[in-house]
């Protein structure tokens, strides 16, 4: 990946970004990205030392700690960028988009693989946290202060602590319906429409109870 791409990446991405010249000069997330490329190649040639020293320079002049065996993919964004950390483990891949204060990290002491795996074009908001040997799939969304300890499927959008998605399993199960309808004989529709009335019923009946539930809380 050249300079001139990794510039037209963060022009793309960030309106404020006025200028080439602005961005090389002024944008931490490109200084610690550059850094990066630097202590990983020495990494890879066993110079541990040498590379955390360079990782350490750059978390003082940038803020933002990228592990010398973090494996980084092309047009990485960091934008802000201060207080991201990024594990030794870690696989980030193409056209990621990292906001300020993200945590890619592990959950213990143990070995070998330990942080996660990020897909193409995923994007992380701010202060999220996506810890342990987990991997969200390309086109993932994970929603500023979050928390995410579960692995998460291609095109989905991760909220809350623990993380829980809230688009993309739905419009599965909606296609996984359908394609079981539309393979089913005209009695197996009838029998599955009837069903599915029975559990809109239900579903509007739990409704009710916890609406009584939280009114005699309130009262």
């Amino acid at each position: 990946m050249s300079l001139r791409d990794q510039i037209q990446a963060i022009k793309r991405e960030d309106p404020a970004a006025k200028s080439a010249l602005e961005i090389l000069l002024c944008y931490p997330g490109l200084h610690a990205v550059l850094f990066h490329k630097v202590s990983n190649w020495l990494y890879r040639r066993k110079q541990f030392v040498i590379a955390r020293a360079v990782s350490h320079v750059a978390r003082l002049l940038t803020g933002i700690e990228i592990h010398p065996g973090a494996t980084i993919g092309q047009r990485l964004f960091i934008d802000h960028g201060m207080g991201v950390v990024i594990g030794e483990t870690a696989e980030i891949g193409d056209d990621v988009l990292l906001y300020q204060g993200v945590t890619i990290g592990g959950t213990g002491s143990q070995k070998g693989k330990r942080h996660p795996t990020l897909g193409n074009r995923v994007v992380v908001g701010t202060g999220a946290a996506v810890l342990g040997n987990i991997t969200l799939a390309d086109n993932v969304k994970v929603g500023a202060g979050s928390v995410v300890v579960h692995s998460v499927p291609e095109g989905a959008t991760v909220v809350g602590i623990p993380g829980r998605i809230i688009r993309g399993r739905a419009t599965a199960l909606g296609m996984l319906e359908h394609d079981r309808i539309a393979a089913a004989g005209e009695s197996d529709v009838a029998d599955i429409e009837q069903l599915s009335d029975r559990i809109r019923e239900l579903e509007a009946l739990v409704r009710l109870l916890l609406e009584d539930n939280v009114g005699q809380g309130r009262g």
